[in-house]
């Protein structure tokens, strides 16, 4: 009788541990879990190195749907997201011919991250992102017009990573920080 080498246990990498502690700080603000559970939990996953050593702290959490993507279509007409609304760990925009509009300037941003794929056609996009964001166009293709942006020459530390990436056919991508 020959044993198997057992699999090396896989390396934890800081985006596992901070979608671990996002987990316990969700389930603690729905109630799942009490202030001391919370503590408790959250100590395993600050001192977990592996990724088994996580499943003990993240036992009986509900399944949160942070790395799901959002994608919101439009084959004309406006897309038009404002104010106060929750920005998705990965959004995706589809237009053809219209105009897109996304300001998160007020918008509740729960990750340090955040990935927008745009899809579009012949129509424009504006993004106004918060002000101590740091954008990143790198992954982002256009057929005929630049885009338009200009980063901040200083931001303040602990603003959110917008990434923008995509195609955009004949129309301008305008990227502007907020005011306030």
């Amino acid at each position: 009788m020959t044993l198997q080498p057992e699999d090396p246990p896989l390396a934890l990498s800081e985006e596992d541990r901070d979608t671990a502690v996002r987990r316990l700080q969700d389930a603690y603000v729905e109630g799942h879990i009490s202030h001391e559970e919370m503590a408790e939990r959250l100590h395993r996953v600050l001192t977990a190195t592996t990724q088994g050593d996580l499943v003990p702290a993240l036992a009986s959490l509900p399944q949160g749907t942070a790395d799901t993507t959002s994608t919101v279509a439009a084959l004309g007409g406006r897309i038009r997201r404002r104010g106060a609304w929750r920005v998705p760990r990965r959004l995706k925009v589809e237009s053809a011919f219209g105009k897109v509009h996304l300001d998160l300037s007020r918008a509740v941003i729960e990750h340090p991250v955040v990935d927008i794929e745009l899809q579009l056609g012949t129509g424009r996009a504006k993004i106004t992102v918060p002000r101590d964001a740091v954008v990143d166009t790198e992954d982002l293709q256009t057929v005929w017009k630049d885009r338009l942006y200009k980063p901040r020459q200083r931001t303040r530390p602990g603003g959110p990573k917008i990434r923008i990436a995509g195609t955009m056919g004949f129309g301008r991508l305008k990227i502007r920080h907020a005011r306030r």
